[in-house]
Parts: C-alpha cells; structure tokens; sequence
C-alpha cells in the first residue's frame, strides 16, 4: 500500500481546489490533490463572473487564462417575452475586473489544475478517498486507485469535491437546504445563431412565458457553440416529458424568442440533468478540515455564483491554513465560515427574489436607475462581499423596497 505525506491534501483538483493549491504552494506548503476522476472531464457552472479573475489573478494563473481562447464575457441579459434587460459589467458599481469569460469546463478547469501542477502541487488523478480519519493533530485519508489502496497523511485537509461532497458524507455533515428541489436538463449544442442583435459577449437568461420560477440559460462558447439548460421545480420539468432530450426540446419550443434564436441549432451532444443539487451542511471547518465551495453549500445556478463562491473559499482557506500550519491561532469560524457566509446570504437573497418574482420585477422594470442598475450589477458580476455596496449590506430590504415600488407602477 502506497502512502504519501504532505502539509495539505485538497480533495478534488476543479477551480476551488486548483486555486486552494496554487495559493498555498506559493507559500511554501506542500499540496497533494486528490481528483476522483481524470481531466479533462464534462462540467456545468460555465459562465465565470468578473468577480473570478481576482481570485485567478492571486493565483498567478491569469495569463494562461487569457491566452487560452475562451469566449469573452462582459454582462449579461435578461429576457422575458420579448423584453430585453442588459447589464455591462463595465457599468457595475463595485470596483476590480470588469470582464470575464464563458469557459467548456472541462477545458478550464484542466488549465487550472494544470497551472497548479506547474507552480508545485502534485495531483494525483483517478483517486477516491474511501475512508477519513481527521483530527486536530492531522488527517490520514484512504483512498483506492484502480483497485489499490493508497493513504494520504497530512496536517489539514480542504475538501473541494463539489458536488461529490466527499467529506459531508464520510463525515455526516450533510443537511438539506431549504430551497425547493429543482431540477436541471442541459446540454451543449452548435448554436448557429445568425440573428446579428445576438450578443456572443453575454450569457442569456430567459424565463419561460407562464411560469416566472422556469427559466433557461444560453451560454456562448468560442467556436459557435453553446451552453443550453432549463432550470425549474422538479414537477414543472418533468411535466415536460420522460427523456431528457424530449423535456429540452419541449422547455425550448415554450419560448418563443428562445426557440427562434435557436432555430438552426445542431443538438449535437447527449442531454443531462441533475435534481436536488441545492446542498447545505451542518459545519464549513472541523478539527483538522475546511469544505470549500460546493462541497458545503451550493444554491442555484441562476447567477452562475457557483465558481465564484468556491474561489472565494479557495482564498479565505488558504490565508487562514498559511497562518495556521505556520504556528498561529485561527478562528476558521470568525475569518473562514461568517466572511464566506456573508457574500453566500447576499447570493441568497438574490436567488430567492428571482424565483418568487421580485427580482424579475426590478430587472424587467421599464424606467431605469443608473445608480441602483449599477450597484446591482456589481452582484451580478460577483462583487457579493462589497460591504460598501448598500445592495450587499441591505440586499433583502432594499430588494424588498425595489419590489414594492416597481409593483406600485
């Protein structure tokens, strides 16, 4: 049985993890990635948020970013039957990047684990931790790796497994969000749009003309194709149809702007679905361990907050385990779990105000105000712990207000 030593081991090698170990190789720690499967692999959460680049950037990983080809992103927009909302994210409130990109995932994320690697981590790929014994002297994890067994030894474990969530489930911290169950139907296509109105610099969110809480992205990619997905509660999805390819096409036919700016797409590749991805826990840190991004609470894909929130928690973890493996107090509650948290809630109220309508009625709203437009923008480009944005600071009061004015008109 092969065993390996090291500072941290970081479970999964996606954007939280590849960030987590860029961070801490940098300051001289010994890193060892543990990734279930081999990159690259199929991923969703593929419209990054300016937000990102802050992160990518500590991780001295931005210039590979750039030079790798991907789709530039610099808003996004709203539609819902036939009115448009845009938002630049060059008009946002928040200072700091202003633009980003929409990414294939599996390419992504490979360049960032492979950048990682580079700077010093070491990955080991088709390895699944089977059993973990964590504590605050250390963690001993057990894996197995084509049929082997292999141990893992090190002084602090972050686990960014996301939706593997491997550590809540080996260590019973599950606990079920209090969002509905929703369900997701997704695929990649070769969009062919011709319509020269469309906007390849923007991800487009559509709502389904009778049901506000059903909604569809379409995420331009380089090269002509596209992210496709339908997002809604479990029973309006399945409402549509038994296969998956059958309830995209039919959540694709119900709208009519949709549908016809898809009208010449190639449905190339198989179509997915994930139910019941919203996740919570019932602690981010323990004695020896820290649950970055996914892999502790994940919300809704709506605002594409996913990867933002795991790079944030990449960053807030490798500044408090810096501290920690070097000999000082930390308190992972007070620095790690509340700052995270804090941008999380903002998120949250967000997401809860565009499923029960009132967001989609500030969007959607004829009259703009450039000030508000622009500070609501700062969160939709991720800027979500910009405490000097009263959108963030006052985000369920001040959507609240927003609503009740907007509904008054």
């Amino acid at each position: 049985m092969k065993e390996y030593v090291s500072d941290v081991v970081i479970i999964g090698a996606g954007p939280a993890g590849a960030i987590a170990g860029a961070l801490l190789v940098q300051k001289g720690w010994s890193v060892h990635l543990v990734e279930r499967q081999q990159f690259p692999r199929f991923s969703i959460g593929e419209s990054l948020l300016p937000q990102c680049m802050e992160f990518i950037e500590q991780a001295n990983m931005l210039e590979a970013v750039y030079a790798a080809g991907f789709q530039f992103k610099n808003g996004a927009v709203f539609e819902r039957g036939g009115l448009y909302t845009a938002f630049d994210f060059n008009e946002k409130f928040t200072p700091g990047h202003s633009t980003t990109y929409q990414v294939e995932r599996g390419k992504f994320d490979k360049l960032l684990a492979d950048e990682a690697q580079k700077q010093g981590a070491k990955i080991f790929y088709k390895h699944s931790i089977k059993l973990a014994d964590i504590n605050v002297d250390g963690a001993r994890l057990q894996a197995e790796s084509d049929g082997q067994k292999v141990v893992f030894n090190s002084r602090f474990v972050l686990d960014a497994s996301g939706f593997g969530r491997v550590l809540p489930r080996l260590l019973e911290l599950d606990r079920p969000s209090h969002f509905p169950i929703r369900e997701s139907v997704f695929t990649h296509i070769q969009d062919n749009i011709s319509e020269p109105t469309f906007d390849r610099k923007k991800i487009l969110i559509s709502v389904h003309p009778q049901q506000q809480d059903l909604w569809y992205w379409l995420i331009p990619f380089s090269a002509g194709r596209a992210s496709l997905g339908v997002v809604g509660e479990r029973s309006k999805i399945t409402a549509m149809g038994d296969a998956p390819q059958q309830i995209l096409h039919t959540a694709v036919a119900a709208e009519p702007t949709l549908a016809q700016t898809l009208t010449q797409a190639n449905f190339d590749t198989p179509v997915q679905r994930i139910t019941g991805y919203a996740s919570n826990v019932s602690s981010l840190t323990g004695p020896g361990f820290a649950l970055l991004g996914n892999a502790g609470e994940f919300l809704d894909p709506v605002f594409s907050s996913g990867v933002t929130i795991a790079m944030k928690s990449a960053q807030l973890a490798s500044d408090c385990l810096h501290r920690q493996l070097k000999g000082e107090q930390v308190n992972w509650q007070r620095e790690f779990s509340i700052p995270l948290k804090a941008g999380v809630d903002v998120f949250k109220a967000y997401v809860q105000a565009w499923y029960d309508g009132r967001l989609q009625k500030v969007i959607f709203y004829p009259t703009e105000k450039t000030e508000i437009k622009r500070m609501i923008c700062s969160i939709l480009a991720g800027y979500a712990w910009d405490t000097s944005n009263p959108y963030v600071t006052n985000a369920e009061r001040r959507l609240n207000t927003l609503a009740e004015i907007c509904s008054a008109v």
